[in-house]
């Protein structure tokens, strides 16, 4: 499975910084990137964008092939980069706006964290288009920064309970695995940026934590 294992500047913590589905990988407009070699291990191009004038795209944004969901907040001129790179948004309402940290979602269906009101969970599935269940991981409300998936696999923070799993197997549609990246990190999502064709991942990432993140997303390859 295609991998790139690499910093941000000085961080290792990619998933803070940028969203990548099936279909487009959106990263910040002023960071330095070989873009052709992410865009060869990721499968998709690349856009540049920023959300409400800052570069944690993957604190404020969510999403999956068909959408990517971000908060009412987000100015006309940054949907409108985004629109014009090809990617389909829908502004979500509400007092919540770090959609990237508290939502995990693929084409199947998606957790949302157990602090969002029905109401939103709704709104979210709706522009989705995929059922939406709210839960935690490890008892963490922060469900998108506690675990990454893909349409073929899923990693947890690995303190997620054998419920918080089963669970997560059934609304996702995915094997799912725990485990941590970045040399022990436990919040997954914040060091690993992946969809079904491959994934980027921290510099401090170990060769024991790639098999495990390969296995994770990819259960079925080789």
């Amino acid at each position: 499975m295609p991998f790139l294992r690499l910093n941000f500047g000085r961080t290792p913590y990619l998933g803070l910084f940028c969203l990548v589905t099936d279909k487009v990988a959106i990263f910040p407009r002023h960071l330095k990137l070989d873009e052709r070699e992410v865009e060869e291990k990721l499968g998709v191009p690349i856009i540049r964008g920023e959300v409400m004038g800052s570069s944690l795209l993957g604190v404020f944004l969510a999403g999956n092939s068909r959408c990517v969901v971000a908060p009412h907040l987000l100015a006309e001129e940054e949907e409108k980069n985004l629109k014009e790179g090809g990617v389909e948004v829908e502004r979500i309402e509400g007092k919540f706006t770090a959609l990237g940290n508290l939502l995990l979602v693929n084409d199947k269906g998606g957790l949302a964290s157990s602090a969002l009101p029905e109401k939103m969970v709704e709104e979210l599935s709706s522009a989705l288009g995929v059922p939406i269940e709210r839960g935690t991981i490890s008892g963490l409300k922060t469900v998108g920064s506690a675990g990454v998936v893909t349409n073929r696999g899923a990693l947890l923070h690995p303190d997620a309970t054998e419920e918080e799993i089963e669970r997560i197997r059934e609304t996702l549609g995915v094997p799912v695995f725990t485990g941590t990246a970045c040399d022990g990190e436990k919040y997954v999502g914040m060091c690993v940026a992946a969809n079904s064709k491959g994934f980027l991942t921290g510099k401090p990432t170990t060769g024991t934590e790639l098999g495990l993140i390969e296995k994770a997303l990819y259960p079925t390859e080789g």
